[in-house]
């Protein structure tokens, strides 16, 4: 019973927060053909570097996202820190591969964390288990990396557990350096990269330690439904691009707390073709449906390469916030 009232007690601002931003932003941001574009088009690391190459978001502001947000009514925020693609957004000590060595040269989650705690809004970070960019993280085979059919990598030498080792890493930085965070979204588990092959026990135990009242997503794995529900099930449930139709409960048949990330037109990361845009009022349709199910929304923003929120994405936000 005292974990259940902990987990109650972490989630009780989540649940009376109800509105929040969700931020896709990286690399992808330059091909301007959403976030899994590596993934689909199967580009190595050597041709996707010239994005990492020529990343400079001169008009990075994130204050103005910070006040679009408020406007809009949102209580938190999500930002990437890091995608599938395995660029950091954040200064680790782990790696190269981060914006600090870009033309931007600095720590761009360090300022969105500070611009948004200024408006008031709590700070969430998303974070991939995924990583098409580090050697030791599955290639040839796995059902999505960029090179799963590239024959040149079936002999590639991988110790996964470099990465993992690497992946809880770059974690404890993320939740030892910027002060309270309010929430760690992980994405996602998949086959049988779930679970223990994250080594997600000892993560979650690392993280509750860190940031004691974090609140966490389930997409470590684990049954969040379950009524004895594994350590690293999570906080919330996160269904995607849908509303569930009746909310989400547990085997006991009693609410538990989810969140539906929903996107604002079709992609996630910014992608200049598409134009099919939610109106405002299936916005707030979808809000006030989440709400009513006892659930939360968190809108989807892909901002561009020059770091600004596409215009289309803010006439929606202040239409909702009106």
């Amino acid at each position: 019973m005292e974990i259940i009232k902990e987990e109650n007690k972490r989630t009780e601002w989540f649940l009376d927060a109800r509105f929040g931003m969700f931020i896709h932003w990286g690399l992808y941001s330059i091909p301007a053909r959403g976030e899994w574009v590596r993934s689909t088009e199967k580009i190595s690391n050597e041709e996707y570097q010239k994005y990492f190459d020529e990343f400079d978001p001169i008009n990075y502001n994130p204050r103005e996202w910070a006040k679009a947000a408020k406007l809009a009514g949102m209580k938190y925020a999500v930002m990437t820190a890091k995608h599938h693609d395995g660029f950091c957004l954040f200064d680790s000590k782990l790696t190269d591969y981060k914006a600090t060595n870009t033309k931007a040269g600095r720590d761009l989650i360090r300022e969105y964390i500070e611009a948004f705690r200024a408006e008031g809004i709590a700070v969430g970070l998303y974070y991939s288990l995924l990583d098409w960019y580090q050697p030791d993280y599955t290639a040839y085979g796995d059902r999505q990396h960029p090179m799963r059919e590239n024959i040149l990598y079936k002999d590639r030498k991988e110790t996964f557990s470099k990465y993992i080792e690497y992946f809880h890493g770059q974690v404890k930085e993320l939740l030892s350096n910027y002060g309270k965070i309010d929430i760690m979204w992980f994405d996602f588990s998949y086959n049988d990269m779930v679970g223990e092959k994250w080594e997600a026990t000892k993560l979650m135990n690392m993280i509750r330690l860190l940031q004691p009242d974090i609140v966490i997503d389930n997409r470590l794995g684990g049954n969040i439904k379950s009524s004895n529900p594994e350590i690293y099930s999570g906080d919330f449930a996160s269904p995607e691009q849908i509303i569930p139709p009746e909310g989400i409960v547990n085997e006991a048949h009693e609410s538990i707390p989810w969140e539906a990330c929903i996107t604002l037109n079709d992609n996630w990361g910014y992608s200049s073709k598409d134009k099919n845009y939610k109106t405002a009022n299936q916005v707030i349709k979808a809000l006030v449906e989440c709400v009513s199910k006892d659930g939360n929304l968190i809108l989807n923003v892909g901002p561009n390469a020059k770091g600004e929120i596409p215009k289309e994405s803010l006439q929606i936000l202040s239409e909702v916030g009106d």
